[in-house]
């Protein structure tokens, strides 16, 4: 694993703009960075981060059916309990998934360590699927990387073949895509999707989250009073649980994307929990709920996470009885998780976050992100890859 300096290829910011990418550039910094790129053998890609991610993801799925099946574990990770019945019911129906996001601490030696599981909605979907695909296209074009150059990315054909597959799961409904209004980058991942949706043939439609109604019956609908059947969220499952409408989320006739038992596989809770289940297995790292702080005492720091957390907000170093705050941010009031720290691998000044990708149950591409900072946060630099 190398980061090696590179040209940007000439007037990618103009064709960025032709294709849509807009959000390349954020507050006058930049967010896709191609001046430099991760190069990798294929021994590392397969042995290091394809391989774990499939096996963490197994790992992540016994922790779902282990959690439903308990009440108190249940309560551990904060799902409300008049959700109880909707996330239990949604995983024991199999209601099928789209994607998820393995983050990972990785250098080139050693495994790869988990560092959270980004089930619900993550992001830079579109930047790894597509953009960051035709950078390697380009750059082999130009023979600015040898016509050899590869890259660990099947992302946005298995998209396309997942949505093929819902949509045989899921007949005769057609699909709605939300997010939140006033953020280019959920526009841009969601649009992305759709645009993947309709690779696929799928009927559909987006409305923004603020402008989802009811109609006289109970049921959501968009702004054009078509009732929404089956929807893709771009809005946490913790979020929704709070809203004014939370109570009717178990009523509605609603095929959801992400699934509601996706809501533990994106808490925090489920990196104790994995370290319960499987102890001292070499991706993951140690640890521990609030009220287990006495069994982390061989560790000289841990990293204090909110149970529900975006974007690397409200993370703290504990050494000792010292707290260091990482970042702020509005999160916490639920809890925290304790995890032993193992700080990320630095290339030069970079603090370098690798996100191994998941489409249904198989590994699908990898992105790189990187900061001056050790947490990686939203405005965090983007950079491709090559495997060499």
């Amino acid at each position: 694993m190398l980061r090696i300096p590179i040209g940007e290829r000439p007037g990618w910011k103009a064709r960025a703009r032709e294709f849509g990418f807009g959000f390349h550039t954020m507050y006058g910094e930049p967010y896709w960075d191609e001046s430099a790129y991760y190069q990798f053998s294929l021994a590392e890609v397969e042995r290091d981060i394809e391989d774990p991610t499939a096996e963490i993801h197994q790992m992540c799925l016994e922790v779902v059916a282990r959690v439903v099946a308990d009440d108190e574990l249940m309560r551990r990770f904060c799902i409300p309990e008049s959700h109880w019945d909707f996330v239990r019911t949604s995983w024991r129906n199999g209601d099928p998934s789209l994607y998820s996001r393995l983050d990972l601490a990785y250098s080139g030696k050693g495994p790869a360590k988990l560092y959270e599981n980004n089930a619900d909605t993550p992001t830079s979907l579109y930047e790894t699927g597509f953009w960051q695909w035709l950078w390697l296209q380009d750059n082999v074009d130009r023979r600015a990387l040898p016509l050899q150059a590869d890259q660990f990315n099947s992302l946005q054909e298995k998209l396309v073949n997942r949505f093929r597959d819902l949509q045989f799961l899921t007949p005769g409904r057609a699909m709605h895509f939300a997010c939140c209004k006033d953020t280019e980058e959920d526009r841009g991942t969601v649009q992305y999707l759709e645009d993947c949706a309709r690779e696929a043939e799928l009927d559909c439609h987006f409305v923004y989250v603020e402008d989802i109604g009811r109609d006289a019956e109970g049921r959501f609908t968009d702004l054009e009073d078509r009732v929404i059947t089956w929807m893709f969220k771009l809005y946490p499952w913790e979020f929704m649980f709070r809203e004014e409408y939370g109570d009717y989320l178990g009523s509605n006739n609603i095929r959801w994307l992400e699934p509601p038992w996706k809501a533990i596989l994106s808490n925090k809770a489920l990196l104790p929990m994995l370290w319960q289940m499987f102890p001292n297995h070499p991706n993951l790292l140690p640890a521990f709920f609030e009220d287990e702080l006495d069994r982390a005492g061989e560790h000289e720091a841990l990293v204090k996470k909110p149970i529900f957390a975006r974007e690397g907000a409200n993370i703290s170093i504990v050494r000792g009885g010292d707290s260091q705050p990482l970042s702020d941010g509005p999160y916490g009031e639920e809890g925290f998780v304790y995890q032993a720290l193992h700080a990320l691998p630095q290339f030069g000044r970079n603090h370098t976050l690798i996100g191994s990708w998941l489409v249904d149950d198989e590994a699908a591409g990898m992105s790189l992100r990187e900061d001056d900072s050790m947490i990686t946060q939203d405005l965090s630099r983007y950079l491709p890859h090559a495997i060499v």
